[in-house]
């Protein structure tokens, strides 16, 4: 059930972005290059005022201001992302536990030992990285959760691995920044980290026949205050989609609605209708 809406909610954010970015490009293909590119929404709003009019500079200054904004957010968050992740990683193996990470790789069968654990008080539990994802537990979770709690946590976070969630999210939450005036790409990025940890719930169940482990787990994160609060993006075991996930534990064959406003879907609509229609418009 989870695994469809996630894969709609992602393909939905992909299919706006392709169709924003596709006319952002072809836009600045025909200013930086002189190609003449007819099916394009951008150039169209030029050419419906008189050159060196008052409102043929307000629409040109705005559509640069959002296209600026868009692609400079963009490459800010890459940027940024890039450099969070490095130091992120280098403060996490120098606190590696040499001996506990051995041990638990070995314990969980960890073929290409992707379980690192790091010296720390504090819970911890998340899966981090784009291309090669690895979950990273902390001594004070080892510690905290009993045998089958811990296979619990080591099972949703194995199922986030390998669905790469830690890239998609990051794809998603660029959309959602780059593309601030369709609303339905924020909620498409909100809701896919929701989804994604009913899935992963939803995996560790399956996998352990119960939902005991992965309900005491997630109850003792709770009670100790383990959130997501990392700057580089993390696919964290105790985050935002808590009270979704305790519904989905307590009550499993109940749906869980996860709507848009109504104000979110007209105005996403209205924004990507006046995009195509323009293009048609000028095509025809």
């Amino acid at each position: 059930m989870w695994k469809r809406k996630s894969y709609f909610v992602m393909s939905l954010s992909l299919l706006i972005a392709c169709v924003v970015w596709c006319q952002m490009g072809a836009f600045l293909v025909h200013i930086f290059f002189g190609v003449n590119i007819k099916a394009n929404f951008f150039k169209f709003c030029f050419s419906l005022f008189k050159e060196d009019s008052v409102y043929y500079f307000v629409v040109v200054t705005l559509l640069s201001i959002i296209l600026s904004y868009s692609i400079l957010s963009t490459l800010f968050k890459i940027a940024e992302q890039y450099y969070l992740s490095r130091r992120f990683k280098q403060k996490l193996f120098l606190s590696k536990n040499v001996d506990m990470t051995r041990s638990i790789n070995e314990t969980f069968n960890r073929v290409n030992n992707d379980i690192l654990v790091v010296n720390a008080e504090r819970p911890l539990a998340f899966t981090l990285g784009f291309r090669r994802p690895f979950i990273v537990f902390s001594t004070g979770l080892i510690r905290l959760l009993d045998f089958d709690e811990l296979e619990a946590v080591v099972e949703h976070e194995a199922f986030h691995q390998k669905k790469y969630d830690p890239l998609v999210i990051f794809i998603l939450q660029l959309i959602s920044d780059g593309l601030w005036f369709v609303p339905l790409t924020k909620w498409c990025h909100k809701n896919y980290k929701i989804i994604s940890e009913l899935s992963a719930d939803e995996n560790a169940i399956n996998k352990m026949g119960t939902e005991l482990g992965i309900s005491a787990a997630l109850l003792k994160l709770i009670k100790h205050g383990c959130t997501d609060k990392s700057p580089p993006v993390l696919v964290h075991f105790s985050n935002e989609s808590v009270n979704y996930r305790l519904q989905q534990l307590i009550e499993p064959h109940k749906s869980i609605p996860l709507r848009a406003e109504t104000a979110t879907i007209f105005v996403s609509i209205y924004v990507l209708v006046l995009l195509l229609g323009m293009t048609i418009v000028i095509v025809g």
